[in-house]
């Protein structure tokens, strides 16, 4: 057996086995340890990545329920504005109608004043010219005479009183 070149041949195999898987295994715990590291640390970014997204997002959604309660209260003052400004028109525009309708109404008696007076003044002269022309036409100057004098007293006695 210790003679046999094949059970040197293997004591030598084994021996530089041996003598080479000690730094092969330094070697190899150090590359896998190092891959080990890599692979580690890109967990743990990406755990923080995903942390770090989450926090994100939530803060997104927040700001989101945010943006939404912002909104529906702006519609919502936007709404009872709207609401104001349709009632206060109404109320102007009522008020305005009842000016015009005022005005409308005091023109209309202001023409029908003008309108009466003008006929007043119509019938006035017509029965003016009418009874100058009758008593033109049936008064001598004897009695026109009298009629004058008779009208010079009575304003006298008006313009005395």
């Amino acid at each position: 057996m210790f003679s046999d070149p094949q059970f040197w041949v293997a004591v030598a195999f084994v021996i530089f086995i041996i003598a080479i898987f000690n730094p092969v295994k330094k070697i190899l715990n150090s590359s896998l340890d190092s891959k080990i590291k890599e692979i580690k640390n890109s967990i743990e970014e990406a755990e923080n990545l995903k942390d770090e997204t989450q926090i994100t997002l939530s803060n997104i959604k927040k700001r989101q329920n945010e943006v939404e309660l912002e909104i529906k209260e702006i519609n919502e003052k936007a709404k009872e504005m709207i609401q104001i400004l349709v009632s206060s028109s109404k109320i102007k525009f009522n008020k305005l109608s009842e000016k015009k309708e005022i005005l409308a109404q005091a023109k209309i008696e202001q023409l029908g004043r003008e309108a009466n007076l003008s006929i007043q003044k119509y019938i006035s002269q017509t029965s003016i010219e009418s009874a100058i022309t009758l008593l033109e036409k049936n008064i001598n100057q004897d009695e026109k005479q009298n009629l004058i004098n008779n009208s010079v007293k009575e304003l006298r006695l008006i313009l005395k009183n």
